[in-house]
């Protein structure tokens, strides 16, 4: 007689797994990296490569001489899309060691030593990029326009960012400057300097849908942030800040379309495991985002906040996950 073995509940398996939805997401960023590719030619194909590479082989070693795992998880796949979210977050011209300290300082700081995947409190590719900006603060500014395959790697022409203009335009009311700023088309479609990650909003929020369509992530995060940033910049608009030639719709816009934010709203601020788990968690978190960033730009140092943003609010997940339903039959207290 075979034995009768039970179980607790789910009995059935929806057929989701880790490695499934590493793999969506790094398809979901095949359409902006194609555009990045296009747009810095070898520079975006060699910082990509190392970047992944970096990561895969430091979790590796780390997980099989210092953990002493025999089962490896480099198969999962999130050391892959590590590494990948972290060359979208670089310059298509950085040195090749900068990439990998950047790789090693995400995959070791940022996940390994909090256990692994599943324990990280922050997102590990955001980690090392803000440590290369606090170590390699000129490196990681410095960004090439840009060029194609026609340019150089490492001696690519470098410009500001559109970021860079539209924060100089805010803070001084100087209209001169208005003209370097890209078109609002060019910068849907990716026709300007910047990360891998800031060249094309299309491509991104395409990728950004099909993960939504795919149950991957939900609408709750990148909304709240989109429309957190949105009525920021609306409001700073009416508040008559913008100088002649600059009006609210075009500031807004220029807002939501340039810098990382699609990256950051539908790619780093969904992970799973440094995002709140209920939906109103996640529209807090969201929220709190977008507004970080604006503060950011708008008077802080950097014309970029989303990383800052990012990680302050994964700080703040273990008590938004205190939202919860009420448990059915639950008391209320």
């Amino acid at each position: 007689m075979k034995n009768f073995i039970t179980s607790p509940a789910p009995h059935a398996h929806s057929g989701d797994s880790v490695r499934r939805n590493m793999f969506l997401v790094i398809l979901a960023l095949l359409p902006a990296y194609v555009v990045s590719v296009i747009e810095f030619g070898w520079g975006a194909l060699i910082t990509a490569c190392i970047s992944v590479l970096a990561c895969v082989c430091t979790e590796y070693v780390i997980s099989r001489y210092l953990l002493k795992e025999h089962k490896q998880t480099i198969g999962d796949l999130s050391a892959v899309l590590t590494g990948l979210l972290l060359a979208f977050n670089l310059p298509s011209n950085l040195d090749w060691w900068i990439v990998v300290i950047g790789a090693v300082v995400a995959i070791g700081v940022g996940k390994m030593t909090f256990g692994g995947l599943g324990q990280n409190p922050f997102n590990p590719a955001l980690v090392g990029r803000v440590f290369l900006l606090i170590a390699y603060p000129a490196q990681m500014t410095t960004w090439p326009t840009p060029q194609g395959f026609a340019g150089s790697y490492i001696d690519a022409e470098t410009g500001a960012t559109p970021l860079y203009y539209l924060k100089h335009i805010v803070k001084s009311g100087d209209s001169s400057v208005i003209d370097q700023l890209p078109s609002l088309m060019d910068s849907f479609l990716g026709v300007m300097g910047g990360s891998l990650g800031e060249v094309c909003a299309l491509a991104l929020i395409i990728g950004g849908l099909f993960l939504i369509c795919c149950r991957v992530i939900t609408w709750h995060i990148p909304v709240s942030i989109i429309a957190t940033v949105a009525c920021f910049a609306a409001c700073t608009g009416w508040a008559g800040v913008l100088p002649e030639g600059m009006d609210t719709c075009h500031y807004v816009a220029y807002e939501l379309l340039t810098g990382g934010l699609m990256l950051g709203a539908f790619f780093m601020a969904t992970d799973y495991v440094t995002s709140p788990m209920s939906a109103w968690g996640k529209i807090i978190f969201g929220i709190g985002i977008g507004f970080i960033v604006m503060v950011i730009r708008t008077w802080g140092n950097y014309p970029e906040g989303m990383s800052f943003a990012i990680l302050i609010m994964n700080a703040c997940v273990p008590l938004l996950n205190k939202i919860r339903p009420q448990r059915f039959g639950e008391k209320k207290k």
